[in-house]
C-alpha cells in the first residue's frame, strides 16, 4: 500500500475527522481513508460516462423498458429526420 500526505488541512477540518474517527473506533488514517473513498464514490456518481452519446442514452432507456425493436429504430429515424429539419434555424428568445 502506498502513502499520501496531505499539507494544509484545516485544523478544524482535522479535528472534526479525529472526533468522527474516535466515535466510530477508527483511527485518524483508517477514517481519511474512507471519506476519500466515498468522495470518489459521490464524484463518479455526479458525473455522465463519457462517450456515451445521446442515442446510447436513449436506446439504454428503452433497452430498460424491453421496448427495443422496430418501434425503437422509428422513433429514433423520427428524432433524427426532426434534428435535421431545425438545424440551422435560429434560435428564439425566451425571456
Amino acid at each position: 500500500m502506498g502513502d499520501m500526505l496531505i499539507r494544509n488541512i484545516p485544523e478544524p477540518l482535522k479535528h472534526e475527522i479525529e472526533q468522527t474517527a474516535q466515535r466510530g473506533g477508527q483511527s485518524l488514517s483508517r477514517k481519511a481513508i474512507d471519506l476519500l473513498r466515498k468522495g470518489m464514490i459521490a464524484e463518479k456518481e455526479s458525473r455522465p460516462e463519457p462517450g456515451v452519446s445521446a442515442w446510447d442514452a436513449i436506446r439504454g432507456a428503452f433497452a430498460a423498458e424491453n421496448a427495443i425493436g422496430d418501434e425503437f429504430a422509428e422513433i429514433m429515424d423520427e428524432i433524427e429526420a426532426e434534428r435535421k429539419r431545425d438545424f440551422g434555424r435560429p434560435v428564439k428568445d425566451f425571456e
